[in-house]
């Protein structure tokens, strides 16, 4: 699971007014706090207009929640209504979420696209961005509960604890947890599966745990792998962006499908399983286009490329891959040998080249 720091930031411009609200309020107390707060929305709205030339909605409600908040914090000046405040603000928030992971219409998805466009706009990315909303919108609802409880029931001591800082450290344990788990996930299988060993023929002649086949100081194994470049009917190629984290050419976009090819399993059947996997493709037919041995600092693999043509449509798996999408033969050409694919794709695009596999 991923929450990426770019959408991250495009939360902040819709909230910033009632961040500005809590630290205010703090400093100078209820009204000057949201004398202070509604200016500062305000300045925030004109920058928008003069930047985008529109009036931001989200900034807008923000403001007017803020006013509502602000004024009866100001009428019900007391001690119970205070303990209570950080409840209503995280209720807000709530509000927000759960009115974008469940209603027809993200506003938080279309507030990461307006305000930053690199953030991509496929299906995956907003999946895996209500995925784990979902997740922050049940940890927030049930720290709002606590304050509730604290705030009747508990010591002052115990209360300022739970309405402050409690928050922060269950969101930094939860993502704490999964980057774990994911890392765990991650050193299991390179510890745990085992790969052919193959020659330059194909035939397997041994053995390897995955660990061993990669960054290995001893020599490098020779293993097998697939992958696959999906072609639809305009003669497009499906290319898959590599996350950040990847150890090996991070943030960058490759083939179709690629995957290895587990011991005791054929090639058809990883191939498909892979495809399965990674981008939902079923009952295709591939096509072998080169066996060919690829080496690089990490590994070295026998590789078996297939084409094949879409049937049908793609679900790609935001836990395999970031985003995907289909590229053009020209556009890929206009961008070879500047970054923006893995050499190994575009090597294997060269292969395609020759034997023009890409027409269908």
């Amino acid at each position: 699971m991923k929450f990426d720091k770019k959408i991250l930031k495009s939360l902040i411009p819709g909230l910033l007014p009632l961040f500005v609200y809590v630290l205010a309020d703090e400093l100078w107390g209820s009204l000057i706090g949201l004398y202070v707060a509604l200016g500062f929305g305000v300045l925030e709205l004109l920058i928008g207009y003069i930047r985008f030339r529109k009036i931001e909605r989200f900034v807008m409600l923000d403001i007017g929640l803020l006013l509502l908040l602000g004024s009866v914090s100001v009428l019900l000046n007391n001690d119970i209504f205070f303990k209570l405040k950080p409840a209503f603000i995280e209720l807000i928030f709530a509000a927000i979420i759960g009115f974008s992971v469940y209603s027809s219409r993200n506003i938080i998805f279309e507030m990461s696209k307006r305000y930053l466009s690199a953030v991509p706009a496929n299906p995956a990315a907003e999946f895996q961005l209500n995925k784990t909303l979902k997740i922050v919108l049940y940890l927030t609802l049930f720290h709002i509960l606590l304050i509730v409880y604290s705030a009747f029931y508990m010591s002052k001591e115990a209360w300022a604890f739970i309405s402050g800082v409690l928050y922060y450290l269950i969101i930094l344990g939860y993502f704490g947890f999964e980057l774990m788990r994911k890392k765990l996930r991650h050193s299991n299988n390179e510890t745990n599966e085992t790969l052919p060993v193959v020659d330059e023929e194909g035939n397997i002649i041994g053995k390897a745990r995955r660990g061993d086949c990669h960054f290995n100081p001893a020599g490098k194994i020779l293993h097998p792998v697939v992958h696959l470049h999906v072609l639809n009917e305009k003669g497009e190629i499906f290319l898959q962006h590599r996350s950040m984290t990847k150890k090996v050419q991070p943030g960058k976009w490759d083939t179709s499908v690629g995957g290895h090819i587990s011991y005791g399993e054929d090639i058809e059947t990883s191939l498909q399983r892979e495809a399965k996997e990674e981008i939902g493709l079923i009952d295709f037919k591939p096509r072998l286009v080169q066996k060919y041995i690829w080496e690089t600092e990490v590994e070295k693999e026998l590789v078996f490329m297939f084409v094949c043509d879409l049937e049908g449509s793609l679900k790609t798996n935001p836990d395999e891959i970031s985003e995907g999408r289909f590229w053009g033969i020209n556009e890929i050409k206009q961008k070879l040998g500047k970054g923006v694919f893995t050499q190994n794709f575009e090597k294997e695009f060269s292969f395609l080249l020759e034997k023009k596999n890409w027409r269908i």
